[in-house]
């Protein structure tokens, strides 16, 4: 089985990429976390995690589903861990191989895929011009195939990991700052004159953070759920949904978007 974590469609795609090689289940965490997390594995069944890297460390939805996870017999189970991101992944991989660790989970490879760029929470930060968003998924397809042969074959001690030139700064000091002030949804709002009520803002949230979406103008829930994936912002057909000010004029990705 293998779970995964997606909000504009990378991890997505790479989680289904392997899915069709393996034949592996695919589950989708955010439609398990509430449950009791608790799962009986096959024989030669394997174990996959994939998901999106956020300010250089795993999304702390993730984090707290590993938190939860109940497998019953993962020893002796081949075991792969894929994240994608838009840069470098710092400290990631380390990070959620602790955390993997404490469910006695054992990692026997792990991956990272350089995807087209969705975070446009910051000032200096934005989507890929066209021509970079093409080069990154030439190359993503190119090593995507390589990762899920190794994963079929069940080959063990692969580590092909984008971790970058600062990663203990990236992961623990920015990525701290990135975790205790720029995961929210408060600086969210919609232009009541570009938006056309159409709730797809709505449909896209994998944490069902939007109310009030359709035949009215979006709500967000402030209630703590919010990964600031950017899907909402991404995914409205008049560009209508702002992070702050942060957002104006900034382009909008999803996989796919561009085909």
């Amino acid at each position: 089985m293998i779970f995964y974590l997606s909000g504009t469609g990378n991890t997505k795609w790479a989680a289904e990429y392997i899915s069709n090689v393996t034949h592996e289940q695919l589950i989708n965490i955010t439609e398990v976390i509430n449950g009791d997390c608790a799962f009986m594995l096959q024989e030669d069944e394997r174990i996959g995690f994939c998901f999106p890297v956020h300010g250089w460390r795993p999304p702390l939805l993730v984090r707290k589903f590993i938190e939860k996870l109940n497998i019953s017999n993962p020893q002796g189970h081949y075991t792969f861990a894929l994240c994608t991101a838009g840069d470098t992944i710092g400290e990631t991989m380390d990070i959620f191989n602790n955390d993997i660790k404490k469910r006695n989970i054992h990692l026997d490879s792990t991956f990272s895929l350089i995807m087209p760029e969705s975070y446009v929470g910051l000032p200096f930060m934005d989507v890929d011009k066209p021509e970079k968003e093409k080069k990154k998924k030439t190359e993503a397809e190119r090593l995507i195939a390589g990762f899920a042969q190794h994963i079929s074959d069940r080959v063990c001690g692969v580590n092909h990991l984008d971790i970058g030139r600062w990663p203990k700064i990236n992961s623990r000091i920015i990525g701290g700052y990135f975790t205790n002030r720029l995961i929210t949804d408060k600086p969210f709002h919609v232009d009541k004159d570009k938006c056309i009520k159409c709730g797809k803002c709505e449909s896209v949230c994998q944490v069902d953070n939007i109310t009030k979406a359709h035949d009215t103008f979006p709500e967000w829930k402030h209630n703590g759920n919010c990964m600031t994936c950017f899907a909402c912002y991404h995914h409205c057909p008049t560009h209508a949904i702002e992070f702050g000010r942060r957002t104006k004029k900034k382009g909008q990705y999803w996989y796919g978007k561009n085909k």
